[in-house]
């Protein structure tokens, strides 16, 4: 196969997948008519119809979904030899899609990544910033963030950060006319800043514990957010109770900003973790970013 003929199919996979021209075209740094163009011209090479498009959506029609299913891993598995190929230069080398949460890739991943990115200039890392349990082998990223009691089974994990715990947090304006809750039940009572993962759409449940003690509490608010930033700021605007890494809003609770409730009710929690599907052979490169991921005491 000509080389052409292989870099439209993998610009197929792409739009396939994403099920997006525009998102496609952000992810191979083209414009949308060119990817356009590179699709058109590959369906009239085989003269077959390869995807349906709407005005909103892109799917696969039945010859499009063969390809996708049996050239689809083929052509990953030639695009990881030609990755792996990249070691064999005296430079470690190579592109890395993280998932991680706002406050992990600002707290963890940025301090670390620092001196790496610095000494290796042909190494790249993509953080796509997300709250929800991504599925790091159908959404193509090559490891994820969260933390560690969270992670999957089939996965490795490796510690990249120390423990950590969580903290209800308002204003000290909110209380002037309410009282604290002195138990995670009382939060019903209470305007509470929500999160919402853009992956699975549903609110967070607060989650406590206390002794062998636990529970989740599905809190209500005027505000939801789909980030902590933001959920920080209302938090600091008086405008509600806020759940938030502790890490986050620590330097706020001693200036006085920022009051804490509940925290016997928070207990300390396995912290971040680097997490890869056990099944991948690492490249040299990506040793080297788990290596200066990794937390020691």
């Amino acid at each position: 196969m000509q080389r052409g003929n292989l870099d439209d199919l993998s610009a197929f996979l792409v739009v396939a997948r994403e099920g997006s021209f525009t998102k496609a075209a952000a992810r191979l740094g083209v414009s949308q008519s060119a990817l356009s163009y590179t699709i058109k011209e590959l369906e009239a090479r085989l003269k077959l119809r390869l995807l349906t498009r709407t005005t909103r959506s892109v799917s696969p029609t039945a010859a499009g979904e063969r390809l996708l299913r049996n050239v689809g891993p083929r052509i990953d598995e030639i695009a990881s030899e030609l990755a792996a190929l990249s070691e064999l230069r005296e430079k470690p080398s190579g592109t890395f899609r993280i998932t991680a949460t706002e406050y992990a890739t600002t707290a963890v991943l940025l301090p670390k990544l620092a001196k790496l990115l610095r000494d290796h200039p042909d190494i790249k890392v993509e953080i796509i910033s997300d709250y929800g349990f991504t599925d790091i082998v159908t959404e193509r990223f090559d490891a994820g963030v969260r933390d560690g009691e969270h992670i999957a089974k089939d996965m490795i994990a490796v510690r990249i950060g120390p423990d950590a715990r969580m903290a209800v947090v308002a204003a000290p304006s909110y209380f002037r006319n309410r009282p604290e809750p002195k138990r995670p039940q009382e939060l019903v009572e209470h305007n509470c800043v929500n999160l919402r993962p853009a992956t699975h759409g549903g609110l967070y449940a607060w989650e406590f514990a206390k002794g062998s003690r636990e529970l989740r509490v599905r809190v209500d608010g005027q505000l939801s957010f789909n980030t902590t930033t933001q959920m920080l700021h209302a938090a600091l605007a008086g405008l509600g109770l806020a759940y938030l890494p502790e890490g986050l809003v620590q330097s706020h609770i001693n200036t006085g900003r920022l009051k804490r409730v509940l925290e016997d009710w928070c207990p300390p929690y396995p912290g971040y973790h680097l997490y890869y599907p056990s099944r991948r052979q690492p490249s040299a490169a990506f040793a080297l970013l788990v290596e200066t991921l990794r937390y020691r005491d």
